[in-house]
Protein backbone atom coordinates (compact mmCIF):
# COMPACT_ATOMS: atom_id res chain seq x y z
CA UNK A 1 0.00 0.00 0.00
CA UNK A 2 1.38 3.56 -0.84
CA UNK A 3 1.29 6.78 1.11
CA UNK A 4 -1.72 7.91 -0.83
CA UNK A 5 -5.09 7.00 0.24
CA UNK A 6 -5.84 3.31 0.21
CA UNK A 7 -8.21 2.23 -2.57
CA UNK A 8 -11.21 -0.18 -1.76
CA UNK A 9 -12.48 -2.23 -5.15
CA UNK A 10 -16.05 -2.75 -3.90
CA UNK A 11 -17.91 -5.26 -5.81
CA UNK A 12 -21.44 -5.60 -5.03
CA UNK A 13 -24.27 -5.28 -7.27
CA UNK A 14 -27.28 -4.26 -4.89
CA UNK A 15 -27.43 -0.28 -5.09
CA UNK A 16 -28.66 0.18 -2.14
CA UNK A 17 -25.50 -1.28 -0.49
CA UNK A 18 -23.21 -0.08 -3.53
CA UNK A 19 -24.43 3.87 -2.22
CA UNK A 20 -24.00 3.85 1.33
CA UNK A 21 -20.87 2.29 1.13
CA UNK A 22 -19.27 4.94 -1.10
CA UNK A 23 -20.66 7.79 1.09
CA UNK A 24 -18.79 6.05 3.93
CA UNK A 25 -15.65 4.83 2.78
CA UNK A 26 -15.23 8.15 0.89
CA UNK A 27 -15.95 10.03 3.83
CA UNK A 28 -13.28 8.41 6.28
CA UNK A 29 -10.62 8.88 3.37
CA UNK A 30 -10.64 5.95 1.09
CA UNK A 31 -10.60 6.14 -2.82
CA UNK A 32 -13.48 3.95 -4.46
CA UNK A 33 -13.73 1.77 -7.44
CA UNK A 34 -16.82 -0.43 -8.10
CA UNK A 35 -17.63 -3.52 -10.14
CA UNK A 36 -21.08 -4.33 -10.40
CA UNK A 37 -20.42 -8.56 -11.68
CA UNK A 38 -17.65 -11.05 -11.10
CA UNK A 39 -16.29 -10.96 -14.98
CA UNK A 40 -15.82 -6.64 -14.05
CA UNK A 41 -14.61 -7.26 -11.01
CA UNK A 42 -11.24 -9.60 -12.07
CA UNK A 43 -11.07 -6.47 -14.86
CA UNK A 44 -11.54 -3.82 -12.75
CA UNK A 45 -8.86 -5.63 -9.79
CA UNK A 46 -6.13 -5.93 -13.03
CA UNK A 47 -6.67 -1.93 -13.76
CA UNK A 48 -7.02 -0.58 -10.80
CA UNK A 49 -4.88 -2.82 -7.94
CA UNK A 50 -6.52 -1.98 -5.24
CA UNK A 51 -5.36 -2.49 -1.31
CA UNK A 52 -8.17 -4.21 -0.48
CA UNK A 53 -11.31 -6.12 -2.46
CA UNK A 54 -14.86 -5.96 -0.59
CA UNK A 55 -16.62 -8.38 -2.39
CA UNK A 56 -19.94 -9.87 -2.27
CA UNK A 57 -20.76 -13.88 -2.68
CA UNK A 58 -23.73 -13.62 -4.71
CA UNK A 59 -23.02 -11.93 -8.36
CA UNK A 60 -23.73 -11.89 -11.38
CA UNK A 61 -21.81 -13.99 -14.61
CA UNK A 62 -19.56 -15.24 -12.00
CA UNK A 63 -19.85 -16.02 -8.13
CA UNK A 64 -18.17 -14.11 -5.46
CA UNK A 65 -15.99 -17.59 -4.54
CA UNK A 66 -15.14 -17.66 -7.87
CA UNK A 67 -13.84 -14.02 -8.10
CA UNK A 68 -12.19 -14.73 -4.60
CA UNK A 69 -10.26 -17.83 -6.60
CA UNK A 70 -9.56 -16.10 -9.26
CA UNK A 71 -7.92 -12.87 -7.44
CA UNK A 72 -5.85 -15.13 -4.88
CA UNK A 73 -3.94 -16.83 -7.15
CA UNK A 74 -2.42 -13.73 -8.63
CA UNK A 75 -1.97 -11.62 -5.18
CA UNK A 76 -2.35 -11.47 -1.66
CA UNK A 77 -4.51 -8.25 -1.65
CA UNK A 78 -6.90 -8.52 1.48
CA UNK A 79 -10.35 -9.66 0.61
CA UNK A 80 -13.29 -9.31 2.73
CA UNK A 81 -16.11 -11.32 1.91
CA UNK A 82 -19.82 -10.08 2.08
CA UNK A 83 -22.61 -12.92 2.51
CA UNK A 84 -26.00 -13.28 3.40
CA UNK A 85 -26.87 -14.32 6.82
CA UNK A 86 -28.54 -17.81 5.44
CA UNK A 87 -25.24 -18.09 3.53
CA UNK A 88 -23.22 -19.66 5.87
CA UNK A 89 -21.41 -22.42 3.90
CA UNK A 90 -20.29 -19.71 1.11
CA UNK A 91 -18.39 -17.83 3.75
CA UNK A 92 -16.92 -21.17 4.79
CA UNK A 93 -16.14 -21.99 1.17
CA UNK A 94 -14.96 -18.09 0.44
CA UNK A 95 -12.56 -18.48 3.34
CA UNK A 96 -11.34 -21.99 2.32
CA UNK A 97 -10.34 -20.34 -1.21
CA UNK A 98 -8.21 -17.13 0.38
CA UNK A 99 -10.61 -14.84 1.96
CA UNK A 100 -9.19 -13.06 4.55
CA UNK A 101 -12.39 -12.33 6.50
CA UNK A 102 -16.01 -11.74 5.67
CA UNK A 103 -19.21 -9.44 7.32
CA UNK A 104 -22.73 -10.33 7.00
CA UNK A 105 -25.52 -8.25 6.00
CA UNK A 106 -26.80 -5.85 7.03
CA UNK A 107 -23.50 -4.82 8.84
CA UNK A 108 -22.52 -1.54 10.67
CA UNK A 109 -19.90 0.37 8.69
CA UNK A 110 -18.33 1.63 11.65
CA UNK A 111 -17.19 -2.09 11.93
CA UNK A 112 -16.61 -2.59 8.44
CA UNK A 113 -14.26 0.44 8.30
CA UNK A 114 -12.43 -1.11 11.27
CA UNK A 115 -12.22 -4.36 9.60
CA UNK A 116 -10.62 -2.48 6.33
CA UNK A 117 -7.88 -0.48 8.72
CA UNK A 118 -6.71 -3.60 10.38
CA UNK A 119 -6.42 -5.93 7.19
CA UNK A 120 -4.65 -2.73 5.34
CA UNK A 121 -2.44 -2.46 8.93
CA UNK A 122 -1.52 -6.36 8.16
CA UNK A 123 -0.61 -5.54 4.57
CA UNK A 124 1.89 -2.59 5.31
CA UNK A 125 4.03 -5.16 7.01
CA UNK A 126 4.68 -7.39 4.05
CA UNK A 127 6.49 -4.55 2.62
CA UNK A 128 8.99 -4.51 5.80
CA UNK A 129 12.25 -5.94 5.99
CA UNK A 130 12.20 -9.29 8.22
CA UNK A 131 13.01 -8.95 11.72
CA UNK A 132 15.13 -12.19 12.94
CA UNK A 133 13.35 -11.59 16.55
CA UNK A 134 10.30 -12.49 14.12
CA UNK A 135 11.36 -15.13 12.03
CA UNK A 136 11.00 -18.65 13.38
CA UNK A 137 12.87 -21.71 11.71
CA UNK A 138 11.45 -25.11 11.31
CA UNK A 139 14.20 -26.81 9.56
CA UNK A 140 14.72 -25.52 6.17
CA UNK A 141 12.02 -23.09 6.30
CA UNK A 142 11.09 -19.67 7.83
CA UNK A 143 8.17 -18.57 8.64
CA UNK A 144 8.34 -14.49 8.71
CA UNK A 145 5.48 -13.25 11.48
CA UNK A 146 6.24 -9.40 10.58
CA UNK A 147 6.61 -9.70 6.91
CA UNK A 148 3.63 -12.14 6.86
CA UNK A 149 5.58 -14.56 4.50
CA UNK A 150 7.06 -18.06 4.72
CA UNK A 151 10.40 -19.21 3.05
CA UNK A 152 12.01 -22.24 1.78
CA UNK A 153 15.36 -22.18 1.01
CA UNK A 154 15.71 -18.41 1.65
CA UNK A 155 12.75 -18.14 -1.59
CA UNK A 156 9.29 -16.92 -0.41
CA UNK A 157 6.48 -19.50 -0.96
CA UNK A 158 3.20 -18.58 -1.76
CA UNK A 159 1.01 -19.51 1.27
CA UNK A 160 -3.13 -18.21 1.25
CA UNK A 161 -3.66 -15.78 4.05
CA UNK A 162 -5.24 -17.25 6.77
CA UNK A 163 -3.04 -20.60 6.07
CA UNK A 164 -0.43 -18.36 6.88
CA UNK A 165 -1.96 -17.00 9.86
CA UNK A 166 -2.93 -20.69 11.19
CA UNK A 167 0.82 -21.99 10.39
CA UNK A 168 2.28 -18.83 12.34
CA UNK A 169 -0.31 -19.33 15.23
CA UNK A 170 1.01 -23.52 15.28
CA UNK A 171 4.80 -22.62 15.31
CA UNK A 172 4.49 -20.16 18.13
CA UNK A 173 2.67 -22.31 20.19
CA UNK A 174 4.83 -25.62 19.22
CA UNK A 175 4.26 -28.21 21.59
CA UNK A 176 0.84 -27.31 22.44
CA UNK A 177 -2.12 -29.13 21.30
CA UNK A 178 -5.45 -26.85 20.79
CA UNK A 179 -8.97 -28.24 19.71
CA UNK A 180 -10.41 -26.79 16.22
CA UNK A 181 -12.84 -25.06 18.03
CA UNK A 182 -9.70 -22.94 19.98
CA UNK A 183 -8.00 -22.70 16.34
CA UNK A 184 -11.13 -20.96 15.04
CA UNK A 185 -11.42 -18.36 17.35
CA UNK A 186 -7.36 -17.90 17.58
CA UNK A 187 -7.10 -17.82 14.32
CA UNK A 188 -10.26 -16.38 12.27
CA UNK A 189 -11.21 -14.55 14.81
CA UNK A 190 -14.83 -15.39 15.59
CA UNK A 191 -16.71 -17.50 17.49
CA UNK A 192 -18.05 -20.03 14.68
CA UNK A 193 -21.55 -22.12 15.41
CA UNK A 194 -21.43 -24.22 12.82
CA UNK A 195 -19.53 -27.13 10.80
CA UNK A 196 -15.79 -26.94 12.00
CA UNK A 197 -14.43 -28.21 8.77
CA UNK A 198 -12.97 -24.81 8.21
CA UNK A 199 -9.97 -25.91 9.91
Amino acid sequence: MSDASPTVLIVEDEESFVDALIVGLKREGFLVHVARDGIGALAMFDAVKPDLVLLDVMLPSLSGVDVCREIRQRSRTPIIMVTAKSSEIDTVVGLEVGADDYVTKPFSLRELQARIRAHLRRRESTDRPADQATLIRVGRTDVDLAGHRLLRDGEVRPVKPKAFDLLAFLVANAGRVFTREQLLAEVWGYEYAGETRTV
